[in-house]
């Protein structure tokens, strides 16, 4: 597929000596930001991340901090309007992951969502326009809404409340997705945008509200397990590295429309559930709590695009993922 040769130019360019080319990544220290510093270091380039750890944690990057070609700073990207690479050379790409994304930060840290996903994804196309850089989006899943297509596909424009607790985060990323687009159309920035769809694995925070840490911890601890509403609302689970791997194969597929990244296999919260006490091998009782505001009754990817053009599909199954999401919580606990 077209896709496999430009997979290979990067490395097998590097080893042959012809240099190495920076990314910037923000929101470094966070979940996936950490997963996705490692796997581009892994794949021969330099990397400078940034976060203002808000949520992340630089503990997340104890193996990034060790390589010769990494280097982190905390900076804030709301205000740092002239970030520069620390290794003398102009970005490759920035990818833009700073951003709280969790149904406590909707709540706790609104205004900073705002903040990141507007003046911050504004000043880092600016950063791009100079370097003359690529430019990556994380998008979500959740600027579909509470979808009435289904499974979702990348031209279906959504069904976002404006006003509602979620909208704080739904609609600065579409905010995001049309500023990428603008900066594209007025200056030939080289874009790409990703749609996340619900993603898990080491390192998310325990206590960020998310269904996968939630469950997780409780039946770590003993507890029992809790779901907001009755758990008939359906996600699809997705394992980091299966999504790094996309965002790794889209930075290298020019390609400036949306694609989804996630996995199209759909449970209910209810068979998630027990799917965690199964993988666990401990039985708990499940606790329904009153269902969050806005929150989606469906989210399912279709992954047409990314299959096609990227010769992506997720490997990871859901009780391999959780088996060593669930090793990596026992430890954090």
């Amino acid at each position: 597929m077209p896709c496999r040769k430009l997979f290979t130019l990067p490395v097998s360019g590097y080893a042959r000596g012809m240099g190495k080319k920076t990314i910037l990544v923000t929101g470094a220290s966070g979940f996936v930001g950490s997963h996705l510093c490692e796997r581009f270091l892994e794949e021969g380039y330099r990397v400078y991340g940034v976060d203002n750890l808000l949520t992340g944690r630089e503990q997340n990057l104890s193996t990034c901090l060790k390589h010769p070609d990494f280097r982190f700073d905390k900076l804030d990207v709301i205000k740092e309007q002239k970030i520069k690479s620390p290794f003398g050379d102009k970005f490759f790409f920035i990818h833009h992951f700073a951003c709280p994304a969790s149904p406590i930060d909707f709540e706790e840290l609104s205004l900073e969502i705002l903040e990141v996903d507007s003046k911050g994804t504004l000043n880092l196309l600016e950063i791009a326009r100079e370097d003359n850089a690529g430019f990556f989006l994380a998008s979500t899943s959740e600027v579909y809404g509470d979808p009435l297509v289904h499974p979702q596909k990348e031209s279906y424009w959504g069904n976002v409340s404006c006003t509602g607790l979620r909208s704080c985060y739904d609609e600065t990323k579409r905010f995001s997705e049309a500023a990428v687009k603008v900066y594209e159309r007025k200056y030939g920035i080289d874009s790409r945008i990703v749609r996340i769809f619900n993603t898990y694995g080491p390192r998310m925070r325990l206590n960020d509200g998310r269904v996968v840490p939630q469950l997780c911890s409780q039946i770590l601890k003993g507890e029992p397990l809790t779901v907001h509403g009755d758990g008939t609302q359906t996600r699809s689970f997705c394992f980091v590295s299966d999504l790094v791997d996309g965002i790794y194969r889209l930075t290298h597929y020019k390609d400036h429309d949306p694609f989804n990244i996630g996995n199209p296999v759909e449970y209910s919260l209810n068979e998630f559930a027990r799917e965690v006490m199964n993988i666990a091998g401990t039985k708990s009782e499940i606790r329904y709590l009153e269902a969050r505001p806005d929150d989606p009754r469906k989210r399912c990817p279709d992954i047409t695009r990314a299959k096609t053009l990227l010769g992506w599909e997720p490997k990871v199954s859901l009780a391999d993922g959780l088996k060593r999401t669930l090793e990596s919580f026992r430890a954090d606990l």
